[in-house]
């Protein structure tokens, strides 16, 4: 038996990871129609321990992939790079909002449809920006990191990265300062370990986690909503048309970068979690040749607050609404729509039902009836899949330009020229 097994295991490891992420999508697809709602519930313990896993490893990868970077680059530098990366989050949130309203105003998704029979939705309150802003400084870090508080775990890394770094630059503190910063580097390449081991759980999990997925929605439910569907994936792909001309006026390869991308946004994908897929996210980064002392940053903060796809998904869904009602929404309720949801989108970041928090404030500032959220609901799960892998997509798109930006500005300060293309 193990001479079977053994051979079977080395052609599954030495596979590529994309390749069996992709066959595990398919399959799932297949098994989730045919077996329906019984094998799901069969498989589900398997997707349940593949998220646990990336759980596991999300904590201690954020912290010492964030620390280590800190002490790799210039501490003068953090506050420019932060402030690059809140802008590109803004920018590409309301710019996802204006690609998803022109693209639903040009097809008109929901109209001839009636509110009978959606039902309600409950709907958490909203926090607010200012509530998020305050919850960046946890009341405790023992909390913070048990609740796995991603704004709280880049504050206290920051925090103590820096301070590490500033012992390091001390003539009285250097050596204890080295030892620590040893000590963080050690535990990071520990850490990758684990997460070289968790990657060829992936596929396996991804398959459970999908085949469950289309066994509770089920054709019936594709077919009721499908213009809806249909809209919102064809906005995603003008969003991607959208990073393409970024990187290719930032001079990045596409090709290369969708080679390294790929993985983490087919696990976004099958998952619905971009916090779930930040170690694969980093992974790639690291692959891509990127700094650790900006993914290690960028990364983790743009899983938290950085929802383009979901910015896309608030359009849609308000031109849905707009059109189920036969009020289509005039310029004004537009401009409303590009500037709440844009602030929306990082105020509820992090929040448990973020997409529908973020869908039903919407719909209250522009007035828009709430009930649609309900009817909403039913292609949550077909919408998010879509939506989480573009949120993945523009973290990881703009870690890449913000890296081209940051060498073409330190090769224009050393020699007046432009650094070449870095990724191939």
């Amino acid at each position: 038996m193990s001479t079977l097994l053994t051979p079977l295991w080395h052609g599954y490891r030495d596979a590529s990871l994309i390749l069996r992420v992709s066959i595990a999508l398919v399959l799932g697809v297949v098994v989730g129609l045919v077996g329906g709602p019984v094998v799901a519930e069969w498989l589900a313990p398997l997707g349940e321990l593949l998220m646990r896993l990336l759980k596991f490893i999300i904590l201690p990868i954020v912290l010492f992939t964030l620390m280590s970077g800190v002490n790799q680059g210039a501490a003068g530098s953090l506050g420019r790079i932060g402030r690059k990366v809140f802008l590109y989050y803004l920018a590409t949130s309301a710019l996802a909002i204006v690609v998803g309203l022109t693209v639903a105003t040009l097809l008109s998704p929901g109209e001839g449809m009636s509110l009978q029979g959606a039902g309600t939705v409950s709907v958490p309150d909203n926090p607010g920006i200012l509530s998020v802003v305050l919850g960046i400084v946890p009341n405790n870090i023992v909390a913070a990191f048990a609740e796995q508080d991603l704004l709280g775990i880049i504050f206290t890394a920051l925090v103590f990265g820096l301070v590490v770094s500033k012992m390091r630059q001390s003539e009285s503190q250097a050596e204890l300062g080295e030892r620590l910063y040893g000590l963080i580097e050690a535990l990071n390449t520990a850490t990758l370990r684990v997460m070289d081991g968790i990657l060829h759980v992936v596929p396996v999990g991804v398959f459970a986690i999908v085949t469950n997925t289309v066994a509770d929605q089920g054709l019936a439910t594709l077919l009721s909503l499908g213009d809806m569907v249909v809209v919102l994936y064809l906005a995603l792909g003008a969003q991607l048309l959208v990073y393409l001309g970024l990187l290719k006026g930032f001079g990045v390869s596409a090709r290369g970068f969708f080679r390294e991308a790929r993985t983490p946004m087919a696990t976004a994908f099958a998952t619905q979690s971009s916090a779930g897929t930040l170690p694969l996210t980093l992974g790639a980064a690291s692959r891509l040749g990127l700094p650790r002392s900006l993914y290690g940053f960028s990364l983790p903060l743009g899983a938290t607050l950085n929802m383009d796809g979901a910015a896309i998904r608030i359009a849609i869904s308000a031109v849905f609404a707009a059109n189920v009602m036969g009020v289509p929404l005039d310029w004004t309720s537009m401009l409303q729509i590009v500037v709440v949801g844009t602030l929306i989108s990082v105020g509820t970041a992090g929040v448990p039902g973020a997409g529908i928090v973020m869908i039903a404030t919407v719909f209250s500032q522009v007035g828009l009836p709430i009930e649609a959220v309900a009817l909403l609901t039913a292609i949550d799960a077909l919408v998010g899949m879509g939506a989480t892998a573009l949120n993945v997509t523009g973290d990881l798109v703009g870690t890449a330009v913000i890296d081209r930006s940051e060498r073409r500005r330190s090769a224009s300060q050393t020699s007046g020229t432009a650094e070449p293309a870095r990724y191939r």
